[in-house]
C-alpha cells in the first residue's frame, strides 16, 4: 500500500472539485485530486453541456420550421438524431481538455483516477494509495435519482447519464418528472420530431413563479408536448419500444422510450462517511455556513452539500472554502444571491425571492414592478415578445427577480450582481443600456419602479412648476 501526505485532498473532479484543485495548487498548496469516473463530472459529461448542445439542435430545427415570419420560406427541419448526438459528443470533446487530467497535472495537482473512501478522520484510501491530508474536500456530486416505482426495474429506461448516448430517435418519449431537466428535454425532443409526454406527480416547474412557469408550459403545449400534472407514477410495464406508465389516478401513458428525470441524489455511498466522522443528511452531508462538516478537517461542496444543485453553486462553494483553507479567513456560503435558469424557449430565470416568497417575508413593504417583453424594441424585431420580468422591491432594493422570455438566463446576471452587492434600484436605473438590446428590459424594469414616483407625484409637479416659474 502506497502512502502519501498532502495539504489538500479533493474527492471528485466535477465543477467544484476542479475549481478547488486548480485554485489551491496555483496558490502554492500541495493538492491531490481523486476521480474514479470521468474528469469534468456530471456537468460536462451528462448534464449542462450535452443538454444545451441537444437544445441547440432542437432550436435549429424549430427555426427552419418557423422562419416564414421573417420572410424566409419554412423548411422541413428534419433532424438526423444520430448526427445530433454526434454534435453533442463533439461539444463535450471540445470542452473536455479544460477539465482534463493533463491540464490539472500541469497545475501541479496529483491526480489519482480512483474513487476514495475514508479509513480515518484524516485519511482516504483510493485504490492502492492512502492519502493523509490536512484538509479534505468532498466534491463527489450527485447522480440521477431513480424512484422505486413498481415495474421500473423490468423496463428499459434512460436517465441523463444514458440519454445522450441513445442513437435511435424515440418515436414517443415518456418523461417522468416535470422539473427543469424534464422540460428542457421535452422541448428539445419534440422539436426534433418526437412525440413527447411529460408525467409530473405535482406541478410542472413547480419551484418557479407560477405565473411565469405557465408561459413556458403553454409554449411547450403549443409545440406539441403533452404535460400531465398531478400524475404520480404508480406502475410501469412493457418492453423495449412499448412502455406504459400508469398513474395513481388510473391514467395510462404509452410510449416507445422512457426518461426518468425526477431529481438527483448525493453521491455518498462509496465514502464511508461514518469512518471519517462525517454526519450525513437525507440530502447529502451536513455542513455549517462555512461548508465544514462535523469533521472540522473536512468540507463538502456542490451537490453533495445538500443545497441548490447547480454547477455554478459548486464553483461558488469552491471560492468560499479556498478563502478559509488557504488563508485562514472567515468565509460563509450564502444562497440568497444565487441565480438559476431553465433553458427552455422561452427561458425561465430566477434569483432571490419569488413574488410569493417575498410577500410572505416582507408583507405590505413589498412592491412588485414588471416590464413586458412586448414593449422592448429588440424583442419585437426578433419576434421574441413572449415574456416579462418581475422585480420584488423592498425599501428601494431588489430582493428577488423572476424572468421568463428570450435570453432570461443572460438577463438574470445583472440582478444576481445587484443582490450579491445589495445594490439599489436607483443604481440599476442609472445604467445606460445600448439600444436596441434585450438588456434594456432590465433598465426598463427599474424605470417602472421610479415612474409613479416621478410622474404621479403632486410634489414633483409642484417643484417643477416652481422652477419653471421662478428660475430663469
Amino acid at each position: 500500500m502506497k502512502r502519501i501526505k498532502t495539504d489538500i485532498l479533493v474527492i471528485g473532479a466535477g465543477s467544484g472539485g476542479l475549481s478547488v484543485a486548480a485554485g489551491a495548487a496555483q496558490m502554492g498548496a500541495d493538492v491531490v485530486l481523486l476521480e474514479g469516473h470521468k474528469m469534468g463530472g456530471d456537468c460536462l459529461n451528462y448534464g449542462c453541456v450535452p443538454s444545451k448542445a441537444l437544445i441547440a439542435t432542437g432550436k435549429a430545427a424549430y427555426s427552419q420550421q418557423n422562419s416564414a415570419q421573417f420572410g424566409v420560406a419554412d423548411a422541413a427541419g428534419i433532424v438526423d438524431y444520430a448526427a445530433a448526438k454526434d454534435h453533442v459528443a463533439d461539444v463535450i470533446a471540445t470542452i473536455a481538455p479544460v477539465d482534463s487530467q493533463e491540464r490539472f497535472e500541469g497545475f501541479g495537482v496529483n491526480v489519482i483516477r480512483e474513487f476514495g473512501r475514508f479509513i480515518s478522520k484524516s485519511e482516504v484510501q483510493a485504490g492502492d494509495t492512502v492519502v493523509k491530508a490536512r484538509r479534505i474536500v468532498i466534491a463527489s456530486g450527485s447522480s440521477p435519482l431513480v424512484p422505486a416505482i413498481p415495474g421500473l426495474e423490468n423496463v428499459p429506461y434512460e436517465t441523463n447519464e444514458s440519454l445522450f448516448d441513445l442513437r435511435e430517435k424515440p418515436e414517443h418519449l415518456l418523461i417522468i418528472g416535470g422539473g427543469p431537466i424534464g422540460m428542457e428535454m421535452a422541448q428539445a425532443h419534440v422539436r426534433m420530431g418526437c412525440k413527447v409526454t411529460v408525467i409530473e406527480g405535482a406541478k410542472a416547474l413547480g419551484k418557479d413563479d407560477p405565473e411565469l412557469a405557465a408561459v413556458v408550459l403553454a409554449t411547450l403545449k403549443d409545440e406539441g408536448v403533452e404535460i400531465a400534472e398531478d400524475a404520480q407514477a404508480a406502475q410501469i410495464r412493457g418492453q423495449e419500444g412499448a412502455i406504459e406508465v400508469e398513474a395513481e389516478d388510473g391514467r395510462v401513458f404509452k410510449g416507445s422510450h422512457l426518461l426518468v428525470a425526477v431529481g438527483r441524489r448525493a453521491n455518498t455511498e462509496r465514502l464511508d462517511l461514518e469512518v471519517g466522522g462525517i454526519e450525513p443528511t437525507k440530502n447529502g452531508i451536513k455542513v455549517d455556513e462555512s461548508l465544514r462538516t462535523s469533521n472540522r478537517r473536512v468540507y463538502a461542496i456542490g451537490d453533495v452539500a445538500g443545497g441548490m444543485q447547480f454547477t455554478h453553486v459548486a464553483g461558488y462553494h469552491a471560492g468560499v472554502i479556498i478563502r478559509s483553507m488557504l488563508f485562514g479567513l472567515p468565509s460563509k456560503a450564502k444562497a440568497s444571491h444565487i441565480p438559476w435558469a431553465t433553458y427552455t424557449d422561452p427561458e425561465l430565470a430566477q434569483v432571490g425571492l419569488t413574488q410569493a416568497q417575498a410577500y410572505e417575508k416582507h408583507g405590505d413593504a413589498l412592491e412588485v414592478v414588471r416590464f413586458e417583453y412586448s414593449h422592448n424594441d429588440r424583442a419585437i424585431a426578433e419576434r421574441k415578445t413572449k415574456g416579462c420580468i418581475k422585480v420584488m422591491v423592498v425599501k428601494g432594493r431588489p430582493v428577488g427577480v423572476s424572468i421568463v422570455g428570450y435570453q432570461a438566463g443572460e438577463l438574470i446576471n445583472l440582478w444576481a450582481l445587484a443582490l450579491a452587492n445589495k445594490m439599489k434600484m436607483s443604481q440599476i436605473a442609472a445604467m445606460v443600456a445600448p439600444y436596441p438590446t434585450i438588456g434594456e428590459v432590465n433598465k426598463r424594469a427599474a424605470g417602472a419602479y421610479f415612474s409613479p414616483r416621478l410622474f404621479d407625484s403632486a410634489l414633483v409637479k409642484r417643484v417643477v412648476g416652481l422652477v419653471q416659474r421662478f428660475i430663469p
